[in-house]
């Protein structure tokens, strides 16, 4: 098979089974954190959430990362990545520690939650680093593969670490217990990071007036801006364009298991399995991106992908029984990976390594942004038990659109950029797809 061949040529990339081990051992370390984050704000026995509740709790985690982004992002194109990466694991294990500290005390007040703020924040600012630094360590030819293989393998330790914690939760073990496992592993990604190789960023490639801009935030954001060829500006749209439905639908999906399905495997363990099927999604993804997206072309990929993402989540989303809702996650992870795994490669195909980073925290603020009106989206939308023909056709209906959208104005042969002697990136070759 095309993909086997191709990862077995990424994994003797020394550098890139280094930045593997990294994100495989952080994102399972997320999923042990993100058990504990949902047990205590959305399936707590005192808590009975409703859609509004979900989404404060959600803008409250996501706001201030996207508001603080851009200047993340100026330092990871300034700062050496490799040390920005062992530091966010380091403080991650500081933060982790203090949590079940303030977990163990039954506070749910602000120290709760500005740790939680602090702690999403420094997982945003390492992930976009390890995408930011990839084609260091990845021979272009390989980087579909290597976004592939490298996010979705990622995703799915993070589904690892969910399973780990909720094992740990259903013997017994208290949050404060897995929190700190969620400590020790965080810390035991900071030991990998150790020996990961220099991942830039190139400030000796361009001339010192880039290298004054990047000294100030909000210009070295608007330079960063101004480079965005247009097939980036149009891959970022889509990625964001593609979260809005989702995080509809998501709310919906803990609202489902929460207060409209009956009797046992619902509720947490409900949403596990959805997540699980989701994350099987992901793999999926993962194999057949890369195979698809050279016999068919990006473009026409995504556009297919956004297609099938609008067909899904109403048929067979719109029965509302548990098995069609784990069938629609499945779909969407296959739909939502493959969207992210081609725009991920197209950005790093296009956009010069001194902006990269900068772009890939734009990137993640979108992202946010977006999934924060999903979120007060779902919370006008959505009645308490969050079954609503109407909001599942209209998700089904936007996904259509973004489709329609990227095939129209998907460029069937994208440029890649080069670094001029000037460091502008504008001049561009061909990429072969």
């Amino acid at each position: 098979m095309t993909f086997v061949r191709d990862l077995s040529a990424v994994l003797r990339e020394g550098g890139f089974r280094r930045l593997f081990a990294v994100r495989l051992v952080s994102q399972l370390s997320d999923g042990v954190f993100q058990v504990a984050l949902a047990s205590n704000l959305l399936f707590s026995p005192e808590r009975a959430p409703d859609a509004r509740s979900i989404a404060v709790a959600l803008t409250v985690v996501l706001l201030p990362f996207t508001a603080l982004g851009p200047f993340v992002g100026v330092l990871l194109d300034r700062w050496p990545r490799r040390l920005v990466i062992i530091g966010a694991n380091t403080v991650r294990v500081a933060l982790l520690l203090l949590l079940a500290v303030d977990v163990a005390h039954r506070d749910q007040g602000p120290l709760f939650y500005s740790l939680v703020l602090v702690t999403l924040s420094v997982n945003r600012f390492l992930l976009a680093g390890l995408s930011a630094g990839q084609p260091r360590v990845v021979p272009s030819v390989f980087l579909v593969t290597a976004n592939s293989v490298g996010p979705t393998c990622g995703s799915l330790t993070y589904l690892v670490g969910l399973a780990a914690g909720g094992a740990v939760r259903g013997l017994g073990g208290s949050d404060p217990l897995i929190l700190v496992i969620g400590a020790a592993c965080y810390g035991l990604s900071a030991v990998v990071a150790l020996r990961l190789p220099g991942l830039g960023p190139s400030l000796d490639e361009v001339p010192s007036d880039v290298r004054r801009a990047a000294g100030d935030v909000l210009h070295g954001m608007a330079a960063a801006v101004r480079h965005l060829p247009p097939l980036a500006r149009l891959a970022l749209g889509v990625a964001s364009a593609v979260r809005l439905p989702y995080a509809v639908v998501l709310v919906a999906t803990v609202l489902l298991y929460r207060n409209y399905f009956p009797g046992p495997g619902t509720g947490f363990e409900g949403v596990g399995v959805a997540a699980g099927a989701a994350g099987v999604g992901f793999g999926a993804a993962a194999v057949a991106t890369p195979v698809l997206t050279a016999r068919i072309g990006t473009g026409r990929y995504v556009a297919l992908l956004s297609a099938l993402a609008g067909v899904v989540v109403v048929v067979p989303g719109a029965l509302f029984t548990p098995w069609a809702i784990t069938v629609a996650s499945f779909g969407l992870g296959v739909t939502t990976q493959g969207v992210k795994i081609c725009v991920d490669t197209t950005v790093q195909q296009v956009v010069a390594d001194v902006y990269r980073g900068r772009l890939f925290v734009l990137y993640d603020v979108l992202f946010n942004a977006v999934l924060i009106l999903g979120v007060i989206l779902a919370a006008v939308v959505l009645p308490p038990d969050g079954a609503s023909y109407a909001v599942v056709v209209g998700a089904g209906l936007w996904y259509l659109g973004v489709a329609a959208l990227v095939g129209r104005h998907w460029p069937a042969r994208p440029h890649r950029a080069r670094t001029g002697p000037d460091g502008d990136p504008s001049e561009a070759s061909p990429l072969d797809e």
